[in-house]
C-alpha cells in the first residue's frame, strides 16, 4: 500500500525546522526526506530510477524504461544530510558524486537535472551524525 501524501504544510514546516536545527529529531528528519523525495516522484515521473535514502525512503522517478522485480538498474542511494543538500542546492550533483556522498550505478543514475528542487530554500552542508549511513 503507498505511503499517505504529506501535505505541503507539513513537509515545508519540517524542512524548516531541520534547517533551523541540523540535530532536530528524527521524526523532522524523516519528514522532511520523505517530503523532499515525494516531491522529486512527482515532479520527475518515472520509473528508470530508483533513489534511497535509508532508513527514511526510497522513490522512483525519471521517465524510460520501466522496472518492475528485484533491483532496478538504475540506483541512486545516499544519507539523509546529503539528499537535503541536494534538494536545498546547497550541494551539486557533481560534488557529491565527486566526494563519495552518493553512490549512483546505471547510466540513468544522474539526478543533475532534477536538482535543486524548485522552490526549496538552500539547507544542510554539513550532516548531523544522526543522518549518516555509515553510523550504526
Amino acid at each position: 500500500m503507498a505511503r499517505a501524501r504529506i501535505s505541503d504544510e507539513d513537509g515545508w514546516s519540517a524542512v524548516s525546522r531541520v534547517q533551523a536545527d541540523p540535530d532536530a529529531g528524527r521524526q523532522d528528519l524523516a519528514t522532511a526526506v520523505r517530503f523532499t523525495l515525494q516531491l522529486l516522484a512527482e515532479r520527475a515521473e518515472g520509473n528508470t530510477v530508483e533513489v534511497r535514502v535509508p532508513p527514511f525512503a526510497a522513490v522512483q522517478c525519471i521517465e524510460g524504461p520501466r522496472h518492475t522485480r528485484g533491483t532496478p538498474p538504475n540506483v541512486v542511494e545516499m544519507d539523509a544530510a546529503t539528499w537535503l543538500a541536494l534538494a536545498g542546492g546547497a550541494l551539486t550533483w557533481q560534488q557529491a558524486v565527486e566526494t563519495a556522498r552518493v553512490h549512483a550505478s546505471g547510466l540513468r543514475a544522474d539526478l543533475s537535472e532534477q536538482l535543486p528542487i524548485a522552490g526549496f530554500p538552500s539547507v544542510l552542508e554539513s550532516p548531523p551524525e544522526s543522518a549518516r549511513l555509515d553510523q550504526p
